[in-house]
């Protein structure tokens, strides 16, 4: 029986289409990887289950009394509310059955004998439902999970309003969690999280009985949950059975195969082709020229998917800067209070850092004072001579109403439309999402449009805040190449250990001089 049932789904935005004709079907208890590249339609297609898009054309039926849990990162959490409270939320229905269970308790005193037996036999029922499901231990479930995902880390009695982004998506993830739906969806749940925690979400996803869904671009955590691949390529949707590494060697096998079926029949095409040019005109040899005209006007031609661009980075470098690039003297960071221990910090020419450490400890306003976008609590940053920045922000707040080209052009006005277009298209990005406004971009293709505009400024320190959120495999590879190719210095913050080391000459870890953890 599945618990979800996709029949026949097209979709596209304007004249972009995004699905043709895709099923697909979830069973009980599956761990499916969702995969493809950026802007191949893996966000849409979750709006699309949830209810949240409606399909162009097809059918999504979920089978009755199915409980789904969406990571949706723009929910809104209520101000005045505290983490504890928001993780409570995830027993919603059981608050509102011990409230039941109460008022049957309260109607006891005033009914006759035989209502009173409806009513011990109804809050037995209630009772046996509120222990199975662990209600009188949920202060300590909700301890649990917080802990797991560094929550405690924060306090749980911290109102939500003053979280980080990062804080935030970590409060929704352990709700969603401890609310242990028939399925989850999880549309890049690591994105926010750092090492530990996502070790700790790695053993829950194994253990876990019921079925989900992932997005995910960092490989070594989809390899270690899920048990099967569905692919999004080219507006189909494919299932493999395995891990990814199992769906890599079936895909590369398929593509060989189908390449070297579509030679063959281009090699069948022009010998019939040539075959009835030299032959047609001939009385003796007519009949064979019409026989195989007709076999070519009946055969099912291959097609091969046209090539997509692949991102190519590369870095412009401005002039040489002096031997120090920055240093802190006794530098506290911070908004309202500190967020540091006095810091005097100093980076060279030549030096790559990456800043490690929990969320919501100060990397990303560490670099911001760095960059003097915040004021510090107290000290002071120098900056040295002749630094070009080139600085790469987490996410970008504000609205954006630009198409692609509008966005890059507006920055570099002096290059021509064709330069704007040829510069998108070394990031990855296809005519389509070129012309395209930014805001109906995938995660991932909006990255590259910042990308874009970071690589063709002249820069000499590059500050990378998270770069690597929402990247497909291939622009992550490209993008570690480029860096490494990088004749300048960078500060990095990032949480893929795999995607920084070789790649860096240093590692702060940001933990040693933090007040915030406790």
């Amino acid at each position: 029986m599945s618990i979800l049932s996709v029949k026949n789904l097209s979709h596209g935005f304007g004249d972009r289409a995004i699905f043709n004709d895709v099923s697909f079907r979830l069973l009980k208890g599956e761990h499916i990887g969702l995969i493809g590249a950026n802007g191949e339609g893996k966000s849409t297609f979750m709006n699309i289950i949830t209810g949240k898009l409606e399909p162009d054309e097809g059918k999504v039926s979920w089978s009755k009394r199915v409980r789904v849990g969406y990571l949706d990162q723009h929910t809104v959490l209520e101000r005045g509310m505290t983490i504890r409270d928001v993780l409570k939320m995830a027993f919603q229905y059981l608050f509102d059955m011990e409230k039941e269970l109460n008022e049957l308790f309260a109607k006891m005193g005033d009914v006759d004998a035989e209502e009173l037996e409806r009513l011990l036999e109804e809050t037995g029922t209630l009772q046996d439902v509120l222990t199975n499901n662990d209600f009188y231990i949920i202060d300590a479930k909700v301890e649990e999970t917080a802990r797991g995902l560094g929550l405690d880390d924060i306090g749980l009695d911290r109102e939500v309003q003053d979280l980080s982004g990062g804080q935030r998506t970590k409060v929704l993830l352990a709700k969603l969690l401890l609310e242990k739906p028939d399925i989850l969806l999880l549309d890049e749940p690591t994105n926010y999280l750092d090492v530990k925690h996502i070790e700790w979400l790695k053993r829950y996803l194994q253990e876990y009985e019921n079925a989900f869904i992932l997005i995910s671009h960092d490989i070594p955590f989809l390899n270690s949950v899920i048990n099967l691949i569905y692919h999004m390529e080219n507006q189909e949707l494919n299932r493999y059975v395995g891990d990814y590494d199992d769906f890599m060697k079936v895909y590369e096998m398929k593509k060989q195969q189908l390449e070297a079926a579509y030679k063959k029949q281009q090699q069948e095409i022009s010998d019939l082709k040539d075959f009835v040019a030299r032959n047609k005109a001939r009385v003796s040899t007519r009949n064979m020229a019409m026989s195989r005209q007709k076999k070519l006007d009946k055969m099912d031609v291959i097609e091969l998917a046209a090539e997509k661009p692949k991102p190519e980075f590369r870095f412009k470098e401005a002039r040489t800067p002096g031997k120090v690039l920055f240093e802190t003297r006794d530098l506290v960071i911070g908004y309202d209070e500190p967020l540091s221990k006095p810091l005097n910090l100093r980076m060279e020419r030549g030096q790559k850092i990456a800043l490690s450490g929990a969320n919501g400890i100060g990397k990303t306003t560490l670099l911001r004072s760095i960059l003097g976008e915040i004021k510090p609590v107290s000290g002071k940053v120098e900056l040295g001579d002749h630094i070009e920045i080139g600085y790469f922000e987490q996410e970008m707040k504000n609205k954006n109403n630009n198409t692609c080209i509008e966005e890059v052009w507006s920055e570099f006005p002096s290059f021509t439309q064709y330069e704007v277009r040829a510069a998108l298209a070394k990031c990855g990005l296809t005519t389509k999402h070129i012309e395209s406004k930014v805001e109906v971009l995938s995660g991932g293709e909006k990255a590259k449009v910042r990308l874009c505009k970071l690589i063709n400024r002249e820069s000499n320190l590059l500050v990378l805040d998270e770069p690597t959120n929402h990247l497909d495999v291939e622009a992550k590879e490209e993008l570690r190449r480029a860096l490494q190719a990088y004749k300048g210095s960078v500060l990095l913050i990032s949480h893929e250990p795999e995607f920084y080391e070789g790649l860096v000459t240093d590692v702060w870890n940001c933990e040693s001089w933090t007040t915030k953890l406790f």
